[in-house]
């Protein structure tokens, strides 16, 4: 059975989103010229991968001027959020809660880190009783 192309971007893809997401609106060069301080790769791979990336609906290429500057086309909080879901299904058969307690257990969180976990879980307690 052939694999079905993840609506999700591929670790390449998410480091040219992340260049996208931090600095807005760029050109190939501009995007390839960040993506060189963690890695070395072609000018044409940065160029592909954007034009993959556009036919996949993950960034949009604003033609109307020359040099063609790559937006995202989706927010990054939205991105994210897709790819956690993807993670609590793929990864704890569908639980959140497993998710959260890996996550604090293997992270080295400071106090400040905790304080604002608990003030994230006592807002989502406090909105789950409104509804």
């Amino acid at each position: 059975m052939p694999k079905r192309a993840s609506p999700h971007p591929t670790e390449a893809e998410l480091e040219i989103l992340n260049v996208l997401w931090r600095r807005g609106p760029s050109t190939v060069r501009e995007v390839h010229d960040e993506l060189q301080v963690d890695r070395s790769t072609s000018l044409t791979t940065t160029l592909k991968l954007l034009q993959v990336m556009t036919q996949k609906g993950l960034t949009v290429r604003e033609s109307d001027a020359y040099p063609h500057r790559y937006s995202p086309a989706v927010p990054q909080e939205r991105t994210q959020a897709g790819l956690v879901q993807d993670l609590v299904r793929r990864a704890f058969g569908g639980s959140v809660e497993n998710l959260v307690m890996r996550a604090v257990r293997e992270s080295d969180l400071s106090g400040e880190e905790l304080d604002e976990i608990q003030k994230l879980l006592r807002a989502a307690r406090k909105e789950k009783r409104r509804v």
